[in-house]
């Protein structure tokens, strides 16, 4: 950036709900910045119809998302030379991404954060990101937990609030007035959504007896579709592997016998499309309830399966939409608590700082320089996890035929997203007291 220039950013990401978080993110910052983003080839790697479902309504076109490789990226931090990074991907990516940012006084401000809801904190996340200046964060309450998780495991970081981009509510939020625009145009509203989620519900038998309840919805609803919204189709990545899709799970039901009411149907695409035809939408965690509520339609958070860290839903306690299957059965939906809303997610945006704070380093860059991007630890054990996620990040083009060391690094992948996994559930036993409940489906 020289004087009199608007910065350049660089929004880098690597899956789809990350595309869809920076995308939307890059909707909040000054109109006059120029803005580019593109996706690594890793181990998340986008399809074209997530892609084009994720970027819809925010500033950029499919055909403006670059799909880079390691050299690409590298390439384009001393070529393009941006002013601003924002590493909107998973924490792997993070860690490798920062580790690759240009070095010295005039190196680019580095942004990062997480896509969703992330109440419970969970220290793996914040240290994966523990490199970049400014650690986005969604509500006033995420403030004061990401803070106190910070004071805990000794990480300095500087949090900042913006509010959740892909919300209708949202700075720079445009998917919201295009649904709007087609709801006025097609103002059917025909459908009660399901909200699907990759690892929650995680086992076969959970998800088996959830489908079910939604079979019970759409026969209780003949006149609406009871649509099971997903993320990915058959083939396609997410951010987190998907066991047991719900596709597969009809079909499944299907061959034993069980026949499927015409109304019920799996659909993907925007979900500001969904909500403008949505009589109502039900999901256990997922942040599509937050663009449910600040779209205006009424919501469940099911909780049949209990409430706690392991369900991701922590945060909704007190929110006035957790409930039982039997209301989405019923069609009785809602809208939260006021008091909830304003600590949670729907504060006024007029109190986002995360611009504010960009906009200070890059001053500090012009005038002094910045310092250093805090460095990892280079014992055995980190040097060896740094290249397990490098190669998770940018997969090698040959991953069709992996050779005998790209195996060994997705295996040690596997099992630290494992272990990764069972942390989080002691994590959520050790801050609760308890753990979590496991919730009657009786």
């Amino acid at each position: 950036m020289t004087a009199g220039n608007p910065p350049r950013a660089l929004v880098v990401t690597d899956s789809d709900s990350y595309v869809k978080w920076g995308a939307a993110l890059a909707g909040q910052v000054p109109p006059d910045w120029t803005m580019r983003l593109v996706v690594t080839s890793g181990n998340a790697l986008p399809s074209d119809r997530q892609l084009s479902a994720a970027l819809e309504g925010t500033r950029f076109r499919l055909d403006e998302a670059e799909i880079v490789s390691r050299a690409d990226l590298v390439g384009l931090f001393t070529t393009w030379r941006p002013d601003v990074v924002v590493v909107a991907a998973r924490g792997l990516t993070v860690l490798t991404v920062t580790q690759l940012v240009p070095k010295g006084p005039s190196r680019p401000v580095v942004v990062s954060g997480l896509a969703g809801i992330s109440i419970p904190v969970l220290s793996p996340g914040l240290r994966l990101r523990a490199s970049v200046d400014v650690f986005v964060v969604h509500s006033r309450r995420e403030l004061r937990e990401f803070a106190d998780t910070c004071d805990e495991i000794g990480i300095a970081h500087r949090l900042e609030l913006a509010t959740l981009p892909f919300l209708a509510t949202a700075p720079g939020h445009a998917s919201s007035v295009e649904a709007r625009a087609r709801a006025e145009r097609d103002p059917v509203r025909d459908r009660i959504v399901f909200a699907a989620q990759a690892i929650v519900p995680a086992s076969r038998t959970d998800r088996v007896w959830l489908l079910r309840r939604l079979v019970e919805t759409a026969r209780a609803h003949p006149d609406l579709l009871v649509v099971i919204k997903v993320r990915a189709r058959r083939g396609e990545p997410q951010t987190h592997v998907e066991q047991f899709p719900y596709e597969e799970l009809i079909a499944d039901l299907v061959d034993a016998g069980e026949p499927m009411p015409a109304n019920l149907v799996v659909e993907d695409g925007p979900m500001a499309w969904h909500m403008a035809r949505a009589v109502g939408l039900a999901t256990i965690s997922s942040t599509a309830v937050l663009e449910g509520v600040a779209a205006g339609v009424p919501c469940l958070a099911l909780n049949d399966f209990g409430v706690g860290a392991q369900q991701i839903n922590l945060v909704l306690a007190g929110s006035g939409l957790l409930a039982r299957s039997d209301d989405l059965v019923a069609g009785r939906f809602r809208s939260p608590a006021p008091e909830w809303r304003e600590d949670n997610y729907l504060h006024d945006p007029a109190d986002d700082t995360w611009i504010v704070a960009v906009q200070e380093l890059l001053q500090r860059r012009t005038t002094h320089g910045l310092p250093p991007l805090r460095p990892q630890p280079r014992d055995l054990a980190h040097r060896v996890r740094a290249a397990v996620y490098g190669r998770l990040a940018f997969v090698p083009p040959a991953r069709q035929r992996p050779d005998v060391w790209h195996r060994a690094f997705l295996r040690v992948g596997f099992w630290e997203h494992r272990r990764r996994w069972a942390l989080r559930r002691l994590h959520g036993r050790d801050r609760d007291g308890v753990a979590p409940t496991s919730g009657s489906r009786a």
